[in-house]
């Protein structure tokens, strides 16, 4: 890091004395994340953008404004990007169930009780955060209590990953789902010729299509609330991975009302009703705000329901490998499909198989080197002998780093120890291309980036678990952190020109912290907090 203070006052406009703009920040430690990390004392901005970065007398002597804000030597950083996350999802998920870290299945019943006598009637019950792995046994619950208490109202609990869930049967009946039935890509888990409701990868989508279609008021109730709570752990910018058109429209609605103000990045998911819509069919999608330049395919399911693609088998279950959601040839279409667009392919894909086989799909088309920055959402599980094709393509890991600290508790049991060793290889990833985004993947994992700060830097979970860190020879260091966590995550999105970092001619999206991630010990990194966050020069927060 250089610590650069005294560097010219640079500005957009011809320099005159009191010029006036609309906000200035002096008294500051501002990291610019420029491309050397410099930092500065104070700026000025002007119609939602940064024009000037300098020296407190500088800009002081420069600048007016009727709205000037003394930062009192507090830490200021450009807004956190979260670079793979669902905050559509997430939205969804403050109106249902909260079964985030529920230690048993007891625990989750009971929080539907709970839930179904607040929300009285017939209506669909659904919930969200479940984890098996947290439950005595680890094993996958049934429907049976959900069957006896509610006989006649739908109920769908989904797994903490989004790759499974669990339904009762009359949530089973009104989808018309039978024991024995099958589907590409996922599982109808029956035991003793009955069906259990356990429901993995695409079988989840057969019962998802009985639920009623969402209203307008749903979606302002949702996205609000969760841009409040975005807001205050100091993310500006965030990534929606695998949304609908009629989705899309509904976040560009309530962007143009002003009712929703968080910037966004959206994928389309991976269904024709994309590839038909004007945001496709006209080259993408842009506003101040919202961008709509990525396709979200799916590779595969995840480690924690088993359903990750693994080259071979599981460890903790043998003759069980795993599957890949689509065939090898739908990908191969799809990458036909994109690679004369200026869209992005990005391709979840968790298991060394289902990573394999896309990356070799991608090396097709995209033949060596290029700016077409395709990616891999979560590259969570590489054989050594593929990480060259990151590399040599030009390909984008993005990587969440509280995956590998939720994770480790139990994924060496999945692998094993020396297939463990290509996982959450974030440093590994990282020399492949020399920059790697960070995200979270919310709402599988909490919104917290300084979670995800603490698991790429100590390789730790919140409670400070384990000592020595996971794996460290794979941990980042704190400024390749923070980058990760702002201009690599805007790169990822092709947006670097525009958000990411503190710099003349970009958005004045900034955070204010009471603490230095740089320089903060690590015990104390998950107590650092937002004071006040800006997007466009305007507070949010």
């Amino acid at each position: 890091m250089r610590l650069i203070f005294a560097f010219a006052t640079l500005v957009l406009f011809s320099s005159c004395i009191n010029q006036r703009v609309d906000l200035i920040v002096h008294h500051a430690q501002i990291y610019t994340v420029n491309n050397e990390f410099t930092m500065a004392e104070a700026m000025a901005i002007q119609d939602g953008k940064i024009v000037a970065i300098g020296t407190n007398d500088d800009i002081l002597k420069e600048y007016q404004s009727d709205s000037i804000v003394n930062a009192n030597n507090a830490i200021i950083y450009p807004g956190f990007i979260d670079a793979h996350a669902h905050f559509l999802g997430y939205g969804q998920s403050l109106y249902a169930v909260d079964l985030m870290f529920v230690p048993s299945w007891e625990e989750a019943i009971e929080r539907v009780k709970a839930f179904a006598i607040k929300h009285p009637g017939k209506g669909w019950i659904r919930g969200r955060g479940w984890d098996q792995n947290r439950f005595a046994g680890k094993q996958f619950p049934t429907n049976a209590e959900l069957n006896i208490l509610f006989p006649d109202r739908p109920v769908i609990l989904e797994r903490v990953d989004g790759h499974a869930s669990i339904a009762n049967d009359y949530a089973l009946a009104l989808a018309g789902v039978k024991a024995g039935q099958t589907i590409e890509g996922g599982q109808f888990t029956v035991q003793n010729g009955k069906l259990t409701g356990l429901l993995i990868d695409n079988a989840v989508g057969v019962i998802e299509k009985q639920v009623p279609e969402n209203t307008k008021e749903d979606y302002k109730n949702w996205l609000t609330a969760a841009q409040e709570n975005c807001f205050a752990t100091g993310l500006t910018t965030i990534t929606d991975c695998g949304l609908s058109p009629e989705d899309v429209d509904y976040l560009d609605a309530l962007q143009k009302s002003n009712d929703l103000k968080m910037r966004l990045y959206v994928m389309l998911s991976d269904k024709p009703s994309s590839y038909t819509s004007k945001y496709f069919t006209q080259g993408g999608y842009e506003t101040d705000r919202l961008s709509v330049k990525g396709i979200k395919v799916y590779g595969d399911g995840a480690l924690g329901s088993r359903g990750a693609a693994l080259l071979a088998h599981y460890s903790d279950k043998p003759g069980w490998g795993g599957f890949l959601l689509s065939s090898p040839a739908h990908f191969d279409s799809i990458a036909a499909k994109l690679i004369n667009t200026n869209f992005q392919m990005c391709t979840h894909a968790i298991g060394d198989s289902a990573n394999r086989v896309v990356l070799k799909v991608y090396e097709k088309y995209l033949k060596g080197k290029n700016d077409k920055r395709w990616r891999i959402e979560h590259a969570q599980i590489l054989n050594p002998a593929d990480f060259h094709y990151f590399a040599e393509n030009s390909i984008i890991p993005s990587v969440q780093p509280t995956h590998a600290t939720s994770d480790m508790y139990w994924a060496g049991d999945r692998l094993g120890a020396e297939r463990l060793k290509g996982g959450y290889a974030f440093k590994q990833l990282l020399e492949q291309n020399n920059w790697l985004p960070l995200g979270t993947d919310f709402p599988v994992e909490e919104i917290n980036p300084f979670k995800t700060f603490l698991a790429a830097v100590a390789r730790q979970d919140s409670k400070g678990f384990p000592a020595g860190g996971f794996q460290m020879e794979n941990a980042l260091t704190r400024e390749q952190t923070i980058r990760g966590m702002t201009i690599w995550a805007a790169k990822a999105n092709r947006m670097e020109k525009q958000v990411g970092s503190i710099e003349i001619g970009k958005k004045a999206d900034f955070i204010i912290l009471d603490k230095d991630l740089m320089k903060v010990a690590t015990d104390s990194i998950l107590q650092v907090k937002v004071l006040k966050t800006y997007l466009n020069g305007e507070r949010v927060f």
